[in-house]
């Protein structure tokens, strides 16, 4: 019985080591050397792909192109020739859309055709360029050196409409055709009209164009070139 019961011990021992070993094949044993799981880094964080839920290190490149891929273009401006000026804007300026500029450029003519009547050249420096600032002062300082005094309303304005944009040495211009409805009068010294009627309404059609260079921290457009269109 005694050999019978020693014979048992081994086979027992032997399904224990087994059982052991079976544990250890499919756990594993910890040394102590181990890299903690929660601070390992997730492989796709560690090759910078997008499944890192945070971008902690920024790499330029690949963040312009992101940037450049995400430029809004307008459907309007899209297939036509200005989207090439457009998109060249928009690189410098992501947050730059025509339709704003549209909206300041009209409270730019109101402004600046207001006062050009008036005489009020510290108005207008800041929105022309110092060859259009010229033209527009020495035509006020004729007027006055006259004794004339010009009187304008600006009846109806319509919506502007962009008709180019372009970019050259990063210097960006855009073209805006304005159609408005005005009355303009003409007054001497005495404060007789001498040209104009206010009863008779003009509809006046103008091509502005305004540039900004894109180099420039300075985000103002300014008006370079006018001519009206018969």
């Amino acid at each position: 019985m005694e050999g019978f019961q020693f014979i048992d011990i081994i086979i027992l021992a032997m399904v224990a080591g087994f059982i052991v070993l079976r544990l250890r094949s499919v756990l594993g044993r910890r040394t102590g050397h181990e890299p903690n799981r929660d601070a390992r880094p997730d492989e796709g964080y560690a090759r910078g792909t997008t499944n890192s839920p945070d971008n902690v290190v920024t790499i330029p490149g690949a963040a312009r192109r992101s940037r450049e891929g995400a430029l809004d273009i307008e459907p309007a401006y899209q297939g036509t020739p200005m989207e090439a000026g457009l998109v060249q804007i928009k690189m410098a300026d992501p947050g730059f859309s025509v339709s704003r500029f549209g909206e300041g450029a009209a409270k730019a003519f109101e402004m600046i055709v207001n006062a050009y009547a008036r005489g009020d050249t510290d108005t207008l420096k800041p929105l022309l360029s110092p060859e259009v600032y010229s033209q527009f002062a020495n035509a006020i300082q004729d007027r006055e050196t006259r004794g004339e005094t010009m009187e304008t309303e600006l009846v109806v304005l319509k919506p502007p409409k962009v008709e180019a944009i372009s970019v050259e040495d990063a210097r960006a211009s855009i073209d805006v055709r304005f159609q408005s409805e005005q009355v303009n009068v003409i007054k001497n010294s005495a404060g007789e009209i001498i040209d104009g009627d206010r009863e008779h309404v003009d509809s006046v059609t103008d091509v502005w164009t305004f540039a900004h260079d894109l180099s420039s921290r300075d985000p103002n457009w300014v008006l370079v070139a006018t001519r009206s269109v018969e």
